[in-house]
């Protein structure tokens, strides 16, 4: 067998167009075998911008974590649908909160999309993210297999 990808098959790795690229040298997503590694994943928009986080009148930025939880998993349906799977795919999600003073907020929020049966789940605070208008990013692990198997 070769090392080429199948015609049709779902990129190994990519940086996909139209999304905010990352801020490092990594791709968006990396699949192994079955699985997809999505990379941690925040509310930017493709222009730079970021979802939930607004300068009010006297140019201070207000942040919405609800906002930006749901742009986050939209973004993160966008990069597994480039992959071929869903957010029903999920098996495992990371969430980096800046403040666990939000984890109320980005819990309901999270409901909207997954339940209990849904993907086994961590989060933790973290003193800061990439970016200083950015509350929260997510990584997942989704298990897709390429092929139907065959059962006897």
């Amino acid at each position: 067998m070769s090392g080429k990808p199948r015609t049709g098959a779902p990129a190994a790795s990519a940086v996909i167009p139209g999304m905010a690229k990352p801020r490092g040298a990594f791709p968006h997503f990396r699949r192994a075998g079955d699985f997809i590694f999505v990379s941690g994943t925040s509310s930017r928009r493709a222009d730079d911008s970021i979802d939930g986080a607004q300068a009010d009148a006297g140019g201070h930025y207000v942040f919405d974590i609800r906002v930006q939880t749901r742009a986050v998993i939209e973004n993160i349906r966008a990069i597994l649908a480039s992959a071929g799977a869903t957010l029903a795919d999920v098996v495992e999600v990371s969430t980096y909160l800046v403040s666990m003073h939000d984890f109320r907020a980005y819990n309901e929020v999270y409901g909207e999309f997954f339940g209990y049966q849904g993907p086994a789940r961590t989060t933790v605070a973290v003193a800061e993210l990439p970016h200083p208008h950015l509350r929260i990013e997510i990584k997942v692990v989704a298990f897709r297999p390429r092929t139907r198997r065959v059962t006897r």
